[in-house]
């Protein structure tokens, strides 16, 4: 394999690729790094962002499939230290998204939970236990992400109330926005938030800095903030502000 087909490889796998970060890796100089970067970002298989580039460019967001796999180790350990928040019989929203799936597999061993949501993934997964309630709404189903997103999703979630509220997001920018693909995305998420009693937003960390067009919500409105790890230093001033509220669900011998 070539390197830049060994660079897009990786961006692939985890999101994002960062400069330094391939030098080391793949024993090249940070400038070999970056004129192979703007190849591939020329050939729009990347988008450059500070220090790096990422999979995905800003106007359309990866396959399902792709997403699924993407930082999976990291959605994961997510999904694993969401569960431990969530007891038996709560009442429970959960978003689109692979993390909010994976949020679902990591909850099915919990009884008696009643789910709200509009991910066709999360109903199943939570299927594989008899003792939940499902609530799905109606209406076309999208493909291949198996989700819904008209207005009957919204509505659905406007009519109840849940203990938890757990939700992904497309993107998040410098100033601690919301961003998603798709305008519907961001009122389902909101709506999905103004009716839990505790909002939890999962994301990993290939979501700071990716930029995407609707925008909505701010990471001060969220009452936990479930990270696989800390972003770059950039961020540091938005997540100070929330600080007490991140949880952070890093690999075993990870330091903080």
């Amino acid at each position: 394999m070539d390197r830049r087909s060994a660079i897009l490889e990786i961006a692939q796998q985890q999101g994002r690729v960062m400069v330094d970060a391939l030098s080391r890796e793949l024993g090249v100089s940070s400038h070999t790094v970056r004129r192979d970067l703007n190849a591939l970002c020329e050939e729009s298989k990347l988008r450059r962002l500070h220090g790096g580039a990422e999979f995905v460019d800003g106007s359309a967001n990866v396959p399902y499939a792709s997403r699924s796999v993407l930082n999976f180790d990291a959605k994961q350990r997510i999904a694993a230290a969401v569960a431990d928040l969530v007891p038996d019989g709560a009442t429970v929203f959960i978003s689109i998204g692979t993390t909010p799936a994976l949020v679902a597999q990591a909850l099915v061993e919990k009884d008696a939970l009643t789910v709200v949501t509009n991910n066709l993934n999360a109903a199943m997964a939570l299927s594989e236990n008899s003792a939940n309630r499902i609530i799905l709404p109606g209406g076309e189903m999208r493909l291949p992400d198996r989700d819904f997103l008209g207005v009957a999703s919204i509505e659905l979630f406007a009519n109840y109330r849940a203990d938890f509220g757990i939700f992904g997001v497309g993107g998040i920018d410098t100033d601690g926005c919301l961003l998603d693909f798709h305008e519907p995305e961001v009122r389902a998420r909101e709506q999905i938030r103004e009716n839990s009693r505790v909002s939890i937003l999962v994301a990993d960390c290939s979501k700071f800095g990716r930029r995407a067009a609707a925008v909505g919500g701010h990471l001060s409105d969220m009452e936990r903030i479930v990270l696989d790890r800390r972003p770059d230093p950039s961020f540091d001033n938005v997540l100070d502000t929330v600080k007490d509220r991140i949880l952070l669900a890093q690999a075993a011998g990870a330091a903080e």
